[in-house]
Parts: C-alpha cells; structure tokens; sequence
C-alpha cells in the first residue's frame, strides 16, 4: 500500500526566493510598526499617515465641505483618535453589502489611575489598574515604558512617550524576593499578585532630606520641568505602562517574531497592508477595513466595536454617494461579508494537554479560521455559516493561500471571544481569521513570518473577489 501523503505541503517548502523577500519586506514593516504602535491612538495616528499617502481623504472633511463620493475614491474616518475605518468605494451600490476587515488595536497593559502618585518607605509609585485578560504574575520586574496623552485645562494634549529611548529611563513593578516568598509561593497563580500590588516604581531621590513625602515631591517637580505636567494633570490623563524595547526577530533562524501587542495588532496591521494595496484598482463591492479600540474589555465603550459609531461612518459615505436611505443602510449591512481579523491560540508543546490537537493552529501552518468562537457550549459564540466557510476556501485556494482551521484549546478549558458576533447581529456573513499566536495576553507574544504574510494573502484575496 502507497503511504499516504499530506494533501497539503509544508508552508515554507513552497516559498520561492521572490516569496521569501516578499515576507520579509512584510515582516519589517511589522516589526516597525509593533515597535512604534504601543497605544490605541499611536496605531489609528500611524493608518491614518500610510492611508493619506495612498490618496485616501479625511471623511470629516468630505461631509464638512457637502462634497461627494464616487467609484474610486477613498476616505478614512478615525473616532476619538482610538478607532479608525477606511473605505473604499466600490462599482457596485452600497446597499449589495460590503467586503470588511474588522480587527483591533486595543491590547492588554497597565493604565495609570486617575490619583495615582504616592510616596512609602521612601519610594514614590503610581497606582494602576489592568487592562484586559492578563496573568498580574506576567508584569513585574519587567521594564516598562509610559506611552499617552495628558490633556491640560487649557486643551493643550502632551504627547507622553518615556521608556524607549536608551537615554530615557524605564519603570517596573517590583517583586518580593525569593527568600522570603514561602507563603507567596502556596498562593493560586491568580493571587500570586493581586491587581493593587501592579505599581508602578517611579522614584526614589527626595527633593529636600527629611521632608514629608519629599520623593513625591521631586517626582513632581521633573514632571512639571520636563514635562509641564502638574499633579492634578493625571485626572485628564490617559497614561499606559507597555513593556520598553522594540520588537524582535525570534529564533536562530529568524523566522518568528516576538512583540508586544500582537493581539491583535498583527491583524490590524495585515488588514490595513491588503487594504492599501488595493488603492489603485477597481472594486466591486466596497472595501472597508475597520480597526476598533476596548475588544480586550467587551468592545464597550464610545469606541468599541458596541457603539454605532461605524454604522454612522457608513451612513455618511452612502450619503456622500448619494445612496443614503435608512432601509438601504440596513439592507448594506445585511448584505455584507466580514473577516472579523484576531489572533488565535498555537499549539505550545510544553502545555500539549490544554488543546486538540486535530483542532488546533500550529505556528507555519499559515492563516487560521475559527469557524465559531464563544466558551465550552459554544456560549457567547459566533458561528459562521457552512456556504460562507466553502466560499472563502474556494477564493484562498485559487489564490494559493496556506490556510488551517482551529479551534482556541479543549472544548471544557474555557475560550474566548470576538468582535464577530457584535457584526453579525446585522445578519451580515462573518467568520473570524487570523494569526495564530504563542503567549497570547502575555507582555512579549510570538508570531510566525510566514503565517503573517500568509495572512495579508489571504487578506488581500478577500478583498479582491468576495
């Protein structure tokens, strides 16, 4: 008897040398923008530079102006500097759906509380709370660095980055020493270190010896030479502690990636890449690509993919076409088709027994489709229908895109969830895709090159012929 052979071949022993440098002009850019992307307003700042270079227009300014929008052109809209969409208009009337990449840019961190700044034992800390799914354990004796904005009375914003240059100082969240930590040790890994105890450790020279807090008070007075920031300045403030340095080639042979805030900028950024490269051809249906902020905390919030404001951005570019109608408003909803782009679990060899390994992603394997999402019985899950799934694998096929469906881990483990079922409630078709991801929610996560750019294929692939 014959021996059976894999239908599909490894990913990179299909890459030819065009390929490879294909991937890894990819790879570089990625890593770049992981580098510079450490906030929500940083990532909508750096679409919003690359999409005006490829001729896409503010959508403010189009409705601003009562201009008008036809087949070709271009706009992005960007909501609080946190979430950002970009369309492109396509031959076919709004109303028949559009094609959408819907991924996020928001990641787990520490935020700065809004009276954070106190002196004890001669240390001055700020106060925190996380945000998103994290293991508190993860995020001490790191160093870290302070990335946002602080807006004065006056409405002036100071733009705050400190920790990523080498001149720059860094901070971290200290831990308790090994020799003394036999009671710490018998704790669950979830109170190891409890969410209070995520301060940060920002100084320690006083301003004046022997002075009442005077170590808070020499705090103050650099921020306020160095950065005109007065202490009440922290309640209009929205300040985040991201691990310091920048994203790096993993591995001996450098095929993988290790960066903060992969989840889910590594979708994001794959998503914005396919959409750019469509700027100069024609497009059916319209194309959108939709880059949203607070998935990590439920997707409420103003800029969460909960709020409407997407479906009003919508509203405006099918007035600015002069196809606006409420009914063909919904009707274009109804009628689109989505990846709802985010990252998924890899298969790790060193914790085998937390997943399916028929039902799994593996780093190289290339693009990943879940075809449902939710916890155990499929709770809170999207699911995407059975003649969408064959549409895409027939598209992805004929475009040579390496691709693998998955699910997050063993069904009784827990799970997670998208932005998908929130789209989905229009009746539109979506299906989330993406990365997979080794560490996910951990402060460094890794990636491979090549499911990447496998991904941008694919990606590119949907919006040419959905």
């Amino acid at each position: 008897m014959a021996e059976k052979k894999d239908k599909k071949p490894s990913v990179w022993s299909t890459y030819s040398n065009v390929d490879k440098i294909k991937m890894e002009n990819l790879s570089k850019g990625y890593i770049d923008f992981l580098s510079r992307c450490k906030t929500e307003r940083e990532s909508v700042s750096y679409v919003i530079e690359a999409a005006k270079k490829v001729g896409y227009k503010n959508l403010a300014d189009v409705v601003k102006n009562q201009q008008t929008l036809n087949v070709g052109d271009k706009v992005y809209f960007s909501f609080m500097k946190k979430s950002v969409v970009l369309f492109q208009i396509g031959v076919e009337p709004i109303e028949r759906g559009l094609k959408i990449l819907g991924a996020h840019i928001d990641t787990c961190r520490l935020d700065v509380k809004q009276n954070p700044l106190y002196e004890d034992g001669g240390l001055a800390y700020l106060d925190t709370h996380y945000y998103g799914g994290i293991k508190k354990y993860q995020w001490v004796t790191l160093p870290l660095a302070m990335h946002g904005v602080v807006v004065k009375k006056s409405g002036e914003v100071l733009e705050i980055i400190i920790g990523e240059d080498e001149s720059d100082p860094v901070f971290c969240v200290t831990d308790l020493l090994i020799h003394l930590s036999q009671e710490q040790m018998k704790k669950d890994a979830t109170k190891v270190v409890t969410g209070e105890n995520l301060d940060i450790l920002v100084g320690n020279y006083p301003l004046k010896e022997n002075d009442k807090e005077s170590v808070k008070a020499g705090v103050l007075k650099l921020l306020k030479d160095k950065y005109q920031l007065e202490e009440e300045d922290f309640m209009s403030a929205e300040l985040a502690l991201v691990p310091a340095g920048k994203a790096r080639e993993l591995g001996f042979d450098k095929s993988m990636i290790l960066g903060y805030g992969q989840d889910d900028r590594v979708c994001a950024y794959t998503s914005l890449v396919a959409m750019l490269e469509m700027a100069n051809k024609t497009v059916g249906k319209t194309a959108c690509c939709l880059l949203v902020d607070k998935e990590e905390i439920g997707s409420f919030g103003a800029t969460g993919m909960k709020s409407k404001f997407f479906e009003n951005a919508l509203a405006e570019v099918m007035n600015a076409c002069g196809q606006y109608s409420e009914l063909k408003l919904r009707r274009a909803l109804q009628n689109s088709f989505m990846l709802s782009s985010d990252v998924s679990s890899a298969y790790d060899a060193l914790y085998a027994s937390s997943y399916d390994k028929k039902n799994v992603a593996y780093l190289g394997k290339g693009m990943v489709f879940n075809k449902f999402t939710g916890s155990r019985g499929k709770s809170g899950a999207s699911e995407a229908n059975a003649e969408y799934v064959g549409k895409l694998r027939e598209i992805l096929d004929r475009n040579n895109v390496a691709y693998q469906f998955s699910e997050l881990g063993k069904v009784d483990l827990g799970g997670g969830g998208t932005i998908a079922h929130i789209m989905a409630v229009y009746g539109m078709e979506v299906i989330d895709s993406g990365v997979a991801v080794l560490s996910m929610h951990a402060p460094w996560e890794a990636t491979a090159k090549i499911d990447v750019y496998e991904t941008k294929k694919g990606y590119a692939a949907f919006l040419s012929e959905i």
